[in-house]
């Protein structure tokens, strides 16, 4: 079976978009509206899970089952207060771009909202570098569970025994485990705010800043090579 590189899959929250900090602040304002405020860490850490599993991650599954609806209204109102405020890293749009050129199929996959998917879709360029555009409202059970990326692995006409031929790029540990659960090697980026250590404990094969950085070695790095 060749070993050759077929497809890349993208995160976007944290990895092409600069928006993980503004989640943090949506998420800490809708669990305090509901009067069971979090510690900003605790939400911190839990970015990049979808908000199915978020509420109950970071406060217990009793506050799940009592406010987990409300405090999720809560969270994109808030959130969309912010959305335009987010904007693609330096690098983005070319990283996307040059995944593209090198003859790889490019697909977006995220857990999060798809009018929030949609908003970074105009902000990373033409729809031309990427091939399929994936968010969690597509699959039952959002990151770290493996579903979107077992999906994107259908999207590209790949078997599972094929999920080396595909490589991840994400910027959590979440994205790492449910790349992993497939036999999908991951890249991590530190540019969502997660430590280099974190990501290749979690079993990130190589890290980089941020996109730009990525392009920069773009010809070295699991991408490239």
């Amino acid at each position: 079976m060749s070993d050759q590189l077929e497809a890349v899959l993208f995160d976007v929250d944290g990895t092409l978009m600069d928006t993980n900090y503004w989640h943090v602040v949506a998420w800490d304002r809708a669990f305090a509206e509901h009067g069971v405020p979090q510690p900003a860490w605790r939400l911190h850490a839990a970015i990049g899970m979808g908000g199915d599993r978020l509420v109950a991650a970071v406060a217990g599954d009793e506050i799940e089952q009592r406010l987990g609806d409300d405090v999720r209204a809560a969270w994109k109102r808030i959130y969309d207060e912010y959305l335009y405020r987010t904007r693609a890293f330096d690098g983005a749009q070319e990283l996307l771009e040059r995944t593209h050129e090198a003859g790889l199929t490019v697909v977006l996959a995220s857990s999060g909202n798809p009018q929030h998917l949609d908003y970074a879709r105009e902000q990373l360029g033409p729809d031309k570098y990427f091939d399929h555009v994936l968010s969690g409202e597509d699959v039952e059970a959002s990151k770290p569970a493996a579903d979107l990326f077992a999906l994107a692995l259908q999207k590209v006409g790949l078997e599972p025994a094929a999920a080396h031929r595909v490589v991840v790029v994400g910027d959590t540990r979440w994205d790492v485990e449910s790349a992993r659960a497939l036999g999908i090697d991951t890249v991590g980026l530190l540019c969502g705010g997660r430590a280099a250590c974190e990501l290749r404990e979690a079993g990130a094969v190589e890290t980089y800043d941020d996109p730009a950085q990525l392009v920069e070695r773009f010809g070295s790095s699991p991408l490239g090579r």
